[in-house]
């Protein structure tokens, strides 16, 4: 079995994530790809929806495929997740015969900082998904482009719903609201 790992906040998901999962499916051979929402990214202080939230959303989002998993298991850990572990878990769970790993370009800069990364490196391959505005990608790791020029900390900032999956759109404008009402 060969799987894709993408992981992250999605704090919120919006549409350049879901854009890397579907290139990912038409672009790698793969039999599955789990998207795995951190329950805090060891690189952030907080968030802005609660994981099981986020984790809510990301199926929503992701319903319509049945080669799309959105995995729980780092949400179930209640505490900062890091990568290798999860990878140890997958690897036990599901013995794949190969397993890609998904980051955004922007992450590139930041990957030698991970826990246990020659590790990571000996158990999967790394795959970029290259992002307008970015140039960090080398020949090291196989890539693809989505070149949509967004990220969820520009959505936070500025409360922008253009970029969230209409499927979600209302749900997180819900979610806002109650948020704004419990800050007041």
């Amino acid at each position: 079995m060969k799987i894709a790992i993408f992981g992250g906040s999605f704090d919120p998901i919006h549409i350049a994530h879901e854009t890397i999962v579907r290139t990912a499916l038409k672009n790698l051979d793969l039999d599955r790809i789990i998207v795995i929402p951190t329950y805090l990214n060891p690189f952030k202080k907080d968030f802005l929806f609660e994981p099981e939230i986020r984790f809510e959303f990301l199926k929503k989002v992701f319903q319509d495929d049945s080669r799309i998993f959105v995995s729980d298991y780092e949400i179930k850990q209640k505490k900062l997740s890091y990568t290798y572990e999860t990878i140890r878990y997958i690897k036990s769970l599901l013995n794949p015969s190969k397993i890609y790993f998904i980051i955004g370009e922007d992450n590139l800069k930041s990957l030698h900082k991970w826990h246990n990364i020659d590790e990571l490196k000996n158990n999967l391959e790394f795959v970029v998904a290259k992002r307008a505005g970015y140039n960090l990608s080398n020949n090291e790791f196989k890539s693809f482009d989505i070149n949509i020029d967004i990220s969820s900390t520009l959505l936070r900032d500025k409360l922008d719903l253009s970029y969230i999956p209409d499927i979600i759109k209302d749900d997180v404008k819900k979610e806002l609201e109650k948020l704004k009402k419990g800050k007041f």
